[in-house]
């Protein structure tokens, strides 16, 4: 089985004609430890450090803008019952617009973008939008645990060079594509995306390591930066290794950022 057909059939959620368990959208990453953070990296990285963390399902690629927008139509809004700002739609990089339609007003994406990877949503967005799924948005541990894996891979493929056939980077300002264009890129539970096109946010403050779950950092009730991670479109190939926390990144959790988008995980029942 080649790993292309492999990734294809992840997709569709079949393996050998047999139906995948009951996230055909999500890849299981099995729980363990592995370590977290890089000595060679940059100062926000250190020290390297063990970290457990249970099974969980992560999306097996970003959210689209017309996934976003689909959200929004069904919120009837941009802003939450406790008055949080969700989505920055007055901002010209967004790629999402009202229109009306039969006398109703409806979110759309714009004309070729419906597959694009959404951004522009805060960090209170993003947590919304995984909560109105019955998901969650993953710690900044998990989000490196699925793009390194327990072989401590530098990058979610691997350990070759970034190029064109594994992410979308250096290109430019939104300048992304399609979710899913790199399959080459994908980890080898075929995840996808997790390097490059946009950032994406973590339900983590920025806080230095170790990283602990239970020191504060995971209360989403607390104003603060959040850990974005992956790399984007318009960032260079050092943004995309895995132990990347996007400190040089615009991460205030009450605006939209043109280069940050979002996926989701969800506990292992």
């Amino acid at each position: 089985m080649t790993r292309e057909f492999m990734l294809a059939c992840l997709a569709a959620g079949v393996i050998g004609g047999v139906a995948l368990a009951s996230e055909p959208n999500m890849a299981r990453i099995a729980g363990g430890t592995f370590t977290m953070g890089s000595d060679r990296g940059l100062a926000d990285e250190r020290p390297a450090h063990a970290v457990i963390l249970k099974s969980f399902w992560i999306d097996r690629r970003p959210v689209t803008n017309a996934e976003y927008a689909a959200f929004l139509e069904k919120l009837g809004g941009t802003s939450n019952a406790r008055g949080q700002h969700l989505f920055d739609w007055d901002d010209g990089d967004a790629r999402l617009r009202t229109v009306q339609e039969g006398g109703r007003t409806r979110w759309r994406a714009d004309p070729g973008f419906e597959q694009h990877p959404a951004n522009e949503m805060t960090w209170y967005g993003a947590r919304d939008y995984c909560a109105s799924l019955g998901k969650r948005l993953p710690t900044e541990a998990e989000r490196e645990f699925a793009a390194r894996g327990a072989q401590a891979r530098t990058y979610p493929w691997g350990e070759a060079t970034p190029d064109a056939t594994r992410a979308r980077f250096g290109a430019g300002w939104i300048m992304t594509v399609p979710v899913g264009s790199y399959p080459a890129g994908a980890t080898p539970e075929g995840v996808l995306d997790l390097a490059g096109n946009v950032h994406e946010w973590t339900s983590s403050i920025a806080r230095p390591y170790p990283y602990r779950a239970d020191d504060g950092r995971e209360q989403p009730d607390i104003l603060a930066d959040r850990v974005v991670r992956g790399g984007a479109a318009d960032t260079g190939p050092e943004t995309l290794r895995a132990s990347w926390r996007g400190a040089s990144v615009s991460r205030a959790a009450r605006a939209g950022h043109h280069n940050i988008g979002l996926r989701c995980v969800r506990d292992v029942e």
